[in-house]
């Protein structure tokens, strides 16, 4: 089975752009209450929107997720949702990880969502692991791991892809190439500056893809998760991105960077890509799109209202959920 854009029907297509406005809205917003120094550790993935939409919107609830330490647009584009998002950055009981894990750890097992993880790489082989045991369990269940090219030179991506090419794991090794890992740039760090030809090493299909664009990161994304599910083994896909911000709240990218490489990056971006098919194909109108702008807006608006009136955990609670309990 292929897919391809043809296989996008207009639900999907506006489900894709929704999902991207909601990533960006919430993303906007989590940076302000970072600035006013409501939550620590802000890692913000505006500009990478269309990766984890085209990715996700191929997933079911019984597929897994696993994410990094920038991962508010992983955890969206699964399902996860908004208000237990805000409740957990900012502290709250509420939240998804019950306020004790803040933004580099939002996990919610209902939705596939394994968690994010503040360890470089750290997810890539559990990623692997949860791909085996769909297979062993035979269910056709699809384990997607993001990583960025900064973790692409970590042992433990070279050693997951050996033994999910080896067992045909139902997994998808997908890096979100954003050109820097911190201040470091890609040609500096990885050799060929090539993270998607690593494949070749491992007997599996290697793809790189314009990650600005949610089109055709459906349309690659479609065929990896039909080889996966169809027992056909893993993909290796590096998909060309870019954060707009710094690495973290206080980074000052243009340290490292041009404005002039921002822009061109911005002049690209995904959300006003897909409007623009959108409009062109007689999907949607701009006034469609408008409103779903203003729904998106509303729901994160909603979700920080949530979050203000929830309480913070118990004093009591932080002796909880260290271990966990076997019969």
């Amino acid at each position: 089975m292929v897919t391809s854009t043809s296989d996008l029907t207009t639900d999907k297509a506006l489900w894709m752009f929704e999902t991207m406005m909601t990533i960006r809205r919430f993303e906007e917003q989590a940076r302000r209450e970072a600035d006013a120094g409501r939550l620590r550790g802000l890692h913000s993935s505006i500009g990478q929107e269309a990766v984890p939409t085209g990715v996700c919107a191929h997933l079911r609830d019984d597929d897994y997720v696993l994410g990094t330490h920038r991962s508010h647009h992983h955890c969206i584009a699964k399902g996860v949702d908004l208000n237990e998002m805000m409740a957990e950055l900012l502290g709250k009981a509420t939240g998804t990880n019950k306020g004790k894990g803040g933004t580099m750890h939002i996990a919610d097992v209902n939705k596939g969502m394994l968690g994010a993880n503040g360890v470089v790489g750290s997810n890539i082989p559990v990623a692997a692991g949860v791909a085996l045991s769909a297979k062993v369990q035979g269910r056709d269940s699809v384990s997607v791991v993001f990583f960025g090219d900064g973790a692409a030179n970590q042992g433990s991506l070279h050693e997951s892809m050996n033994l999910a090419a080896i067992w045909k794991l139902p997994v998808l090794f997908v890096c979100e190439n954003n050109r820097y890992a911190e201040s470091t740039p890609v040609e500096y760090a990885v050799a060929g500056t090539s993270v998607a030809n690593r494949a070749e090493g491992y007997a599996m299909p290697g793809v790189t893809v314009d990650g600005q664009s949610a089109l055709d990161m459906f349309e690659v994304a479609g065929e990896a998760v039909a080889r996966a599910r169809e027992g056909r083994g893993p993909t290796l896909i590096e998909a060309q991105t870019y954060r707009y911000m710094g690495h973290f709240g206080a980074d000052d990218p243009l340290s490292y960077r041009t404005a002039e490489e921002e822009q061109y990056y911005k002049d690209r971006d995904c959300i006003e890509r897909m409007k623009a098919h959108l409009i062109e194909t007689g999907a949607a109108s701009q006034e469609d799109l408008d409103g779903i702008d203003a729904r998106a807006t509303e729901a994160v608006a909603a979700a920080v209202r949530f979050a203000d009136e929830s309480p913070y955990p118990q004093p009591e609670e932080l002796t909880t959920d260290v271990y966990v309990s076997y019969p």
